[in-house]
Order: structure tokens, then C-alpha cells, then sequence
């Protein structure tokens, strides 16, 4: 199983981003809309992830911005 981080996932659309105005060879504007589809799911699951770590934090009395950090960090 592939144990991505954030930081893949913003290195992967970056590299993208340099294909796609890369002039003798760019990439396929089909195929980067698919990679930007991919990825804002990615980033959707992961604002709910951090919504509900909010959540557990805030019901144990926890301070939320340690614990996110270190989520962020993942």
C-alpha cells in the first residue's frame, strides 16, 4: 500500500504544472484535468480528515494545532 504525504501529492501537481508548459513535449490537457480531479479528491478527503481531528480534539480537550501539525506532517 503506498503511503503518500501531502507534500507527494503538492510535488506531483507541480510536476504537472511544469509538464504541461514543458514547449517541446507537454502533457496531454485531458490527462492533467484527470491528475487535478485526483488530486482535489485527495484534498477534499483530507479537509474532512482534518475537520474530524478537530472535532475528537475539541471533545478530549486537546489542542488542535499540535495534533494537526503532526496530521499534516503524515
Amino acid at each position: 500500500m503506498a503511503r503518500n504525504k501531502i507534500s507527494d501529492l503538492r510535488n506531483h501537481l507541480f510536476a504537472t504544472l511544469e509538464s504541461l508548459t514543458d514547449e517541446e513535449n507537454p502533457m496531454d490537457v485531458n490527462r492533467a484535468k484527470a491528475v487535478a480531479s485526483v488530486a482535489q479528491s485527495i484534498i477534499n478527503s483530507v479537509k474532512v480528515e482534518i475537520d474530524y481531528q478537530k472535532l475528537v480534539d475539541k471533545q478530549n480537550g486537546c489542542v488542535v494545532e499540535s495534533n494537526l501539525t503532526k496530521f499534516l506532517e503524515s
